[in-house]
């Protein structure tokens, strides 16, 4: 079952956190989203085959298929959207979102011209995408981890989608439940962001971006969301993070015995 993240005057942000939990072990956990507004919406992030079946019903508890403006990926990896195949087979003729850098990777994981100009390549820069009243705001998150990258900001519910940045390495129960208190995640958290996230520099280039907007809730593709002073906490805390590029040495580039 979706966690209602948000729910006012017909705009609703629903997180899936379990649809992958039966093969546990197999497979990471992985956060889905489904954004409805004024009876249509946008998928962000939809995930593997694991999550397709139980995404798609529950939009079309809310709206039909061909009202499905929008299937919006953070960057090109597998948990993010190896389900596209099914998707661009079903009833939607959604517009495809992603960074222009993966634009012709897209067609790699669906049959030959299902993605034909429904790929819509998202420039560096970012840009505003219209879901029903509203604009959902594509973030530049470039190299945190994915090359081409970006994160999603809904001013609606004032909810930050950050992809890969905020992970915490939990279970899909886990996942559910927005923490207040960032030492709570950190356990979960720091091994995951020392080795994805490329370098400090980055960081702190988000954190600056970040801060001029009003955030209620950040929540990661992977983990659990983080609210109130967490928020602040955890911008503090990959703003001063080494990582990536920045822990490398010759010691980790030899050839093997």
């Amino acid at each position: 079952m979706p966690v209602t993240l948000f729910n006012q005057n017909g705009h609703e942000c629903l997180m899936f956190t379990d649809l992958a939990d039966e093969h546990a072990g197999e497979a990471v956990q992985s956060n889905q989203f489904l954004i409805i507004d004024d009876g249509t919406g946008a998928i962000i992030d939809p995930g593997g085959n694991l999550a397709y079946s139980e995404l798609y019903l529950t939009m079309t508890r809310h709206f039909t298929p061909q009202k499905l403006e929008a299937i919006i990926a953070s960057h090109a990896d597998p948990d993010i959207i190896a389900s596209l195949d099914r998707w661009t087979t079903s009833a939607t003729q959604a517009k495809i979102y992603v960074s222009k850098i993966w634009e012709r990777f897209i067609p790699h994981f669906c049959k030959p011209g299902k993605t034909a100009g429904r790929v819509v390549g998202i420039p560096d820069p970012g840009m505003r995408i219209r879901i029903g009243r509203h604009d959902l705001i594509a973030l530049p998150a470039h190299f945190m981890h994915a090359e081409g990258n970006f994160q999603f900001y809904d001013p609606v519910s004032k909810i930050l989608f950050s992809g890969d940045l905020g992970v915490s390495l939990v279970g899909g129960e886990v996942a559910k439940k927005p923490v207040t208190t960032l030492a709570t995640l950190l356990p979960a958290m720091e091994g995951f962001h020392r080795r994805y996230m490329v370098s400090n520099k980055v960081l702190r280039l988000w954190a600056d971006m970040v801060s001029t907007l009003d955030i209620s809730m950040i929540v990661p593709q992977h983990g659990a969301p983080m609210a109130g002073p967490a928020i602040q906490e955890f911008i503090a805390w990959v703003r001063d993070l080494s990582c990536g590029i920045d822990l490398v040495s010759s010691a980790n580039y030899r050839v093997p015995n």
